[in-house]
């Protein structure tokens, strides 16, 4: 048992350092004791380390893909890219030529810049949306080959800003807001978002949003404001209402229009004091005392005026 165990650390080292093959040992299988079971053996191997495709570029750019990986001491045999599962790009180290492109619609390459790790895709337009791989393989005899996806999409941006319309000039307390924000045609249709004094609005405000398909492959979107004002949407006697459009991180603009509000209800409110003294009564009752005066003070605040009286004696 002693030799038998020798023996099976002796093969299970020679696997290790590579000196010897499991094919080698043909038939005879060596009786391995717990041990020698228990140990892990960490194989190396080509890997994907990193993809790295951009999820929205615009319209006519130019898009860098990168594709990173670890051989871990293999051989490369062959990096390839495929658009939609059709072959763009083909990069083989040993061969002549070492790049190979593919026609595929909506995919332009540039030669010039693309490399084993890398593509590089000109004047990219609608058609270049759609889905990107990245597949290296290993060298003979193994053939071992990593893969890794990601989608892109070409944005289309509006050649003006979010427009507001159906405001008036000014509002009271009570009036209704009934607002629209319209968006330039463009691919995706843009997100709008609407916001009171910089504050995102209750979405119980909001009508829509609705998409309206320009027929050019572009889109153009519409959000509606619809509320009721009160005194909490007015700041210093104003109300700045502000659209937001942004598509994905490519575009953010917006639009904001400054609402007055009625300056006799909306005034910044101002304690004012007065006193008054009674006039249905005569000098000679005030002196014998037979009367001892209320002053009234009154407390006004704007917009609302609240009254309190109380007696007092004149000495």
């Amino acid at each position: 048992m002693v030799a038998k165990n020798r023996e099976a650390y002796q093969v299970r080292d020679k696997i290790a350092t590579g000196k010897l093959t499991p094919g080698a040992l043909g038939n005879s299988t060596p009786v391995y004791p717990d041990a020698v079971r228990r140990v892990v053996v960490v194989v190396v191997a080509l890997r994907m380390t990193s993809l790295q495709i951009p999820e929205h570029v615009v319209l006519n750019e130019t898009v860098r893909m990168q594709c990173n990986f670890n051989l871990d001491k293999e051989l490369l045999y062959s990096v390839k890219w495929y658009k939609d599962g059709h072959e763009f790009y083909r990069y083989t180290p040993r061969d002549a030529p070492m790049v190979l492109t593919f026609p595929v619609p909506g995919v332009n390459v540039n030669r010039d810049e693309s490399t084993e790790s890398s593509v590089v895709l000109n004047n990219v337009n609608l058609t270049s949306s759609g889905r990107y791989r990245c597949e290296v393989s290993g060298e003979a005899p193994a053939f071992e080959t990593v893969s890794d996806h990601g989608d892109m999409t070409v944005v289309v941006l509006p050649n003006e800003g979010p427009q507001i319309t159906g405001g008036r000039s000014k509002y009271q307390v009570g009036d209704v807001v009934h607002m629209n924000c319209t968006s330039a045609p463009s691919k995706p249709p843009a997100l709008l978002s609407w916001f009171i004094n910089d504050e995102p609005v209750n979405t119980d405000y909001l009508i829509g949003p609705n998409v309206v398909s320009e027929g050019n492959g572009l889109e153009t979107a519409r959000l509606g404001l619809k509320f009721r004002v009160a005194n909490k949407h007015f700041r210093r006697g104003d109300m700045k209402l502000k659209c937001l459009a942004t598509i994905a991180t490519v575009y953010l603009q917006s639009n904001e229009e400054s609402v007055e509000g009625d300056e006799s209800i909306l005034k910044t409110p101002i304690m004012e004091s007065r006193e008054t003294r009674a006039q249905s009564h005569t000098r000679e009752d005030l002196t014998n005392g037979k009367l001892s005066p209320p002053i009234s003070s009154v407390l006004t605040f704007l917009p609302f005026t609240l009254s309190k009286s109380w007696p007092c004696k004149l000495k």
